[in-house]
């Protein structure tokens, strides 16, 4: 697949390099030459000095045969004017990254699409819609809701006093068909289990469960519930504007902003359970006077990952039970999981996942990017006499990188296990890693 991608920045860059990795053939273009330098040396994609608004440029980079054009530019208007510019010139898919979420409103699908605009992703109102559900189910590290929420994919870090501890999956599946686990998180391992495989103190578990059996989750895993009412925030940045919008108005939030201008900005535009406050959220003094040790929850989103994963460090010292930090250095994402910051955003991975369904040609409703796991979760919908509806799950030889959590046949949702058959038209929770695209199309296709 030929792909464009319009903006060599974090997340231009990020989806470069990843889709780079599945063999497609890649293009970046941007204006700046320091960004584009730092893709000489890859042999993988070819890069390009060039405006993505300029017809000119757009030609040069080839966009009558582009497959998908996407525009991540820091400018959200250079973003949709270069993808109405691309698909007039050929290319047959397009993506645009927007700050304005009154454009993903239904009623303005049809006015984008017949504009060449095929798909739109707001990355910092996805990871606000993130934050706001870690802080509804602070017990899990990672929550996604599948089939209109009959389906639960959670990810939770596992105790020494869980009962399922030092447990063989094969023990599991004879004692309970409540859950599923569909990868094991260990240092800096994802594992695909197997039967054989043991559940070890402090493996990040992802599993999926039918709703009817989330209260009896915490529990085997070891945890104990709360509610979440006080809510400190470091940074006052776009996705804290967007996260103290979504959440609910009975909880009670602070802010602390180091920038004044932004900080009266931000006095005009929050709800009235908002406080604002001048200040460093790592300074230790400041964060006492405004009670941290009387919080439930607290997010550090600012623009500097190293800075957020210390603040939440220091809120664990004051006994904060739930932190969430914006890490967008991918590298400190393992860091940040062994210092037990809970949930950890980003807003490439996020980017990632919108991405992902485009290029799956199986029939897709749903891609998500794990931050964590350096893995993904899909669901799919298995086609007539495609490979997957030939045998029983136990005996269609996966590869080791892919396993299935659930699916949903006739509107009934079902945890599976190797003695399930899928059948034409199953809507399948597939739980993959990178490098599996072409898999999975084989497979359900």
């Amino acid at each position: 697949m030929k792909i464009i991608i319009a903006g060599a920045g974090e997340v231009g860059t990020h989806l470069a390099r990843l889709l780079g990795e599945e063999n497609h053939d890649i293009t970046v273009m941007d204006e700046n030459k320091d960004r584009i330098q730092t893709f000489k040396d890859n042999a993988e994609l070819t890069s390009l000095v060039g405006k993505c608004t300029s017809l000119n440029d757009l030609n040069t980079a080839g966009v009558k045969d582009a497959d998908l054009f996407i525009g991540v530019t820091p400018e959200e208007s250079s973003n949709i004017l270069s993808c109405m510019l691309a698909s007039n010139l050929g290319a047959k898919k397009t993506l645009a990254r927007i700050d304005n979420y009154e454009y993903l409103l239904p009623k303005n699908a049809v006015f984008f699409e017949e504009r060449g605009i095929n798909s739109m992703i707001y990355p910092e109102m996805m990871a606000a819609r993130e934050i706001v559900q870690a802080l509804k189910t602070p017990w899990t590290r990672f929550w996604w809701e599948l089939s209109n929420g009959s389906v639960i994919l959670a990810g939770a870090k596992i105790r020494e006093n869980a009962p399922i501890v030092n447990k063989y999956l094969y023990e599991l599946a004879q004692e309970n068909k409540k859950f599923h686990i569909v990868a094991i998180k260990r240092n800096n391992m994802t594992i695909i289990p197997k039967g054989n495989d043991q559940i070890l103190p402090n493996d990040i578990l992802y599993f999926t469960t039918l709703r009817k059996y989330l209260d009896e989750m915490p529990d085997l895993l070891g945890k104990r519930l709360f509610e979440v009412k006080n809510v400190m925030i470091m940074g006052g940045s776009r996705i804290t504007m967007r996260t103290v919008q979504y959440l609910p108005s009975h909880m009670n939030i602070k802010i602390i902003e180091r920038d004044r201008e932004r900080a009266e900005m931000l006095l005009e535009k929050v709800p009235s359970n908002v406080s604002i406050f001048l200040g460093d959220g790592r300074d230790a003094e400041l964060l006492q006077n405004e009670g941290i040790t009387e919080c439930d929850a607290f997010l550090s989103l600012t623009g500097n990952s190293e800075a957020n994963i210390l603040a939440c460090l220091m809120a664990k010292q004051y006994g904060v039970r739930k932190t969430v930090a914006e890490v967008e250095n991918l590298d400190y994402i393992n860091m940040a999981e062994r210092f037990d910051i809970g949930t950890v955003i980003n807003k490439k991975v996020i980017a990632a996942s919108k991405i992902y369904e485009l290029l799956l040609k199986a029939d897709v409703s749903n891609i998500k990017c794990l931050t964590f796991a350096n893995a993904n979760v899909g669901e799919i919908i298995a086609k007539p006499n495609s490979k997957v509806t030939k045998k029983l799950i136990k005996n269609l030889n996966l590869p080791p990188d892919i396993t299935f959590g659930a699916l949903i046949r006739n509107g009934e949702p079902i945890l599976v296990d190797g003695e399930t058959l899928i059948e034409p038209y199953d809507q399948v929770v597939v739980f993959f890693l990178s490098k599996s695209l072409k898999s999975i199309e084989n497979l359900f296709n």
